[in-house]
């Protein structure tokens, strides 16, 4: 059974484990150098970066369970700015990551789906999200979803530069 729930505090170092795990199943090989892959999980997912975010009125996260099992997480940022987004009444999907053994159970669509309820719950009109321009997969997901690619950014890993795609889909 499926269940997705609101995270808080008390979540904080699942969430962080579920992000150094998930970012480097989903991005890690995409990573030149694994120092720099090793670098940057110590600094985004370590329980204390974590509890920050957490902590930020902006931020939203959710964790997906299978069978009472955190198998995945999503992070919303209300009201993010990005040049490529003309709204201000907007949230960014920063990270939607499911473990790679959960993958083929569908369970990223009802996640999605989950996620852009909570959205029209929060009367927003845009959903925004970046992904790096060679995770396809990713990639063909948002389109089907009917995600629109709206410009581009750059994603740094420890001071490296990736290109990644902007995408936005209005509600």
């Amino acid at each position: 059974m499926i269940k997705i729930k609101l995270a808080n505090k008390v979540n904080t170092e699942v969430l962080a484990l579920l992000g150094n795990i998930t970012y480097t199943e989903s991005h890690g090989h995409f990573i030149d150098d694994k120092n720099d892959l090793m670098k940057y999980n110590e600094n985004a997912f370590s329980v204390s970066k974590t509890e920050q975010d957490i902590n930020d009125p902006k931020n939203i996260f959710y964790i997906i369970y299978k069978n009472d099992l955190p198998i995945g997480y999503a992070k919303l940022v209300l009201n993010a700015i990005n040049k490529n987004v003309v709204s201000q009444n907007n949230c960014q999907l920063e990270r939607i990551y499911i473990l790679n053994d959960f993958i083929p159970l569908k369970i990223g669509q009802q996640f999605l789906t989950f996620l852009e309820e909570k959205v029209k719950e929060l009367q927003l009109d845009t959903m925004w999200l970046s992904v790096y321009h060679k995770n396809l997969r990713a990639i063909r997901f948002y389109e089907r979803n009917g995600f629109k690619k709206v410009g581009d950014t750059t994603f740094l890993v420890n001071e490296k530069a990736y290109k990644n795609l902007v995408f936005e889909k209005l509600y």
